[in-house]
């Protein structure tokens, strides 16, 4: 689920530390509650592990050299998704995920722990964006507020592009989109609705609409995944092609679950307000699993 030298050096840190890896500056804790990794470029959360339970994120065995980004964990697309780059720029997913962050604070308690971040140099004329990862035995979220602090309304889209740990992303099942319509980027963006609940069997790219709870299913067990200011839901596999920085064989231990604001749900920011996009990821408890 995560390389082996990125487990190595978890396993050699009792407590807190900040330690270089693949060229990059990881802060890691391991801690009674569980084991956290948020690395500097990107404020990127790459590894997750409450105790007694297996990693919840994936990350690639060969991650790309600077100043390329890391696939996997939780990267930031800020200020914008995808292709909705604004004129005068090209870099997908916007300049966040590549830049260096800072850490500002890390809050430990017995329970977990609150980590905040910023970046160091401004990736934005008016858009400032800061982050809060929170972390325990029960739930890990992540927050990415932006503040407008320029004269005029600016347009914006982003995504916590979770990349979740499975056993076998062929065989997952998404609960919580059933009749939602969702956008196909597989066919030119073709619009769809969901019949029935969502199973994963190949190749997928999708854009759905919608600000509902989702549940992943991949066979061992169930993680439920809300979110705030996110009327997206984007479900991505790349299936037997991924790209160059991961192998086919690799590939099929992830899904990616994202929340996030896309084509679908643009936000328009006035001047001086602040948006909160956020996802919380917890183990469905037994009465949701259930029904009752």
């Amino acid at each position: 689920m995560i390389p082996e030298s990125l487990r190595a050096l978890i396993a050699d840190t009792a407590g807190q530390r900040t330690v270089e890896w693949q060229g990059r500056s990881l802060l890691i804790l391991n801690q009674e509650w569980g084991e956290l990794v948020v690395c500097h470029q990107g404020a990127q959360v790459l590894h997750y592990q409450p105790t007694g339970d297996s990693p919840w994120l994936w990350v690639t065995e060969t991650p790309a050299a600077l100043p390329g980004s890391i696939r996997g964990g939780i990267p930031l697309c800020w200020p914008w998704f995808a292709d909705e780059f604004p004129e005068g720029e090209s870099e997908l997913h916007g300049p966040a995920r590549k830049a260096d962050w800072r850490i500002d604070a890390v809050d430990e308690e017995e329970e977990g722990v609150e980590i905040h971040a910023s970046p160091v140099s401004a990736l934005h004329a008016a858009l400032s964006p800061r982050v809060v990862i929170f972390a325990s035995r029960r739930f890990l979220k992540v927050e990415l507020i932006t503040e407008n602090r320029g004269e005029a309304p600016i347009k914006m889209t982003g995504a916590l592009h979770t990349y979740f740990a499975v056993p076998n992303a062929f065989e997952c099942r998404v609960t919580g989109l059933a009749g939602a319509s969702y956008l196909d980027k597989r066919q030119d963006f073709s619009r769809f609705d969901q019949q029935g609940e969502l199973g994963v069997r190949g190749p997928l790219d999708r854009i759905y609409q919608t600000s509902q709870v989702q549940v992943l299913e991949d066979g061992k067990r169930q993680l439920r995944i809300a979110k705030q200011g996110s009327d997206s839901t984007v479900v991505w596999h790349p299936g037997d092609a991924p790209p160059a920085d991961t192998s086919v064989e690799n590939a099929r231990s992830f899904l990616c679950v994202e929340t996030a604001c896309t084509r679908l749900d643009p936000v328009w920011l006035p001047p001086g307000a602040q948006h909160l996009l956020a996802q919380h990821i917890s183990p469905l408890s037994g009465d949701e699993a259930s029904g009752e």
